[in-house]
């Protein structure tokens, strides 16, 4: 599927996807997965739900959203290259990522952001009324020394 807005594009195809653009923002510009390994990145993408954004061809955003279809998804690793900022692009992403067919019905939508808390609350996106129920492990370390401060 995908969606048009000038020389933009965002579409769910998955041999559009810059795998190795990709793991380069993740690995070493997000705050969420420093240090992560290429191999980790490719079994995430082939086990998600993903979304380009695309400019003139050029892959400058991306989400992926982890769910099982029917009731839940987890939407995670949204980014914008920082050249491309500025436009309005992420809110069209997360905007074209929650108009996805398969996202339709679902009882719960989730994600976690550290700064992005305006552009999600857009969407409906609330903090959780009560966060002792959600439980979690944490591994900050998983990824080796790059991914623990973060």
């Amino acid at each position: 599927m995908d969606w048009s807005r000038g020389d933009h594009v965002v579409s769910d195809e998955p041999r559009r996807l810059d795998h190795a653009r990709i793991w380069r923002f993740l690995s070493q510009d997000s705050y969420w997965a420093g240090g992560i390994p290429e191999a980790t990145v490719e079994k995430a993408l082939e086990h998600s739900l993903c979304f380009g954004l695309y400019r003139r061809g050029a892959q400058v955003g991306f989400a992926r959203v982890v769910t099982d279809r029917a009731t839940f998804a987890y939407l995670c690793d949204v980014f914008v290259d920082a050249e491309a900022r500025g436009e309005g692009l992420g809110e069209w992403l997360v905007s074209c990522v929650l108009e996805h067919p398969e996202l339709q019905g679902l009882r719960r939508i989730c994600l976690m952001t550290r700064d992005a808390h305006g552009l999600y609350e857009r969407f409906g996106f609330r903090p959780m009324p009560d966060p002792a129920r959600y439980l979690e492990i944490h591994r900050p370390g998983v990824y080796g020394d790059a991914g623990a401060a973060r």
